[in-house]
């Protein structure tokens, strides 16, 4: 019987073998042969599954979306289309990410800036501020 064990396959696609169990329970591998001794044998073509997996990883697709364009991927009826409106969708949810990291910035600047001219007998404003009921400024005065 031809084909890469695991150990081979997590080798040359450059993961290890608990990556390849956890894809597998994932659904993103079909369930591979096994040998007689019951070492499991993957076709040669899952180097380039693997890969694909860990590149759509890269750009920020979830398993549930990399399960999806791999459908897409095998479905000689998708279209490339499909697969444009899924990158658009990913990349508005990066964009998305980008936005709330910059208001991140800007309020962890402000606050190091407070921080950086309170007086020694002040509070400390960052404390103050992630205390608060908003996270925005001080605590309201338990009465």
């Amino acid at each position: 019987m031809s084909g890469l064990t695991i150990g081979e396959l997590a080798k040359r696609a450059g993961v290890n073998r608990e990556t390849i169990r956890y894809y597998e329970r994932r659904r993103l591998f079909a369930r591979p042969a096994r040998t007689i001794s019951g070492y499991r044998v993957f076709p040669d073509d899952a180097i380039d599954r693997l890969r694909f997996i860990k590149h759509a990883q890269a750009l920020g697709f979830t398993l549930e979306e990399v399960r999806e364009l791999l459908g897409l991927r095998l479905d000689e009826r998708s279209s490339c289309e499909q697969v444009r409106a899924r990158a658009t969708r990913k990349l508005a949810d990066v964009e998305a990410k980008i936005a709330a990291l910059k208001r991140i910035r800007r309020v962890l600047g402000r606050l190091i800036r407070a921080c950086e001219m309170r007086r020694p007998t002040a509070p400390c404003p960052i404390l103050e501020s992630l205390a608060a009921p908003d996270g925005r400024g001080r605590k309201e005065e338990v009465r």
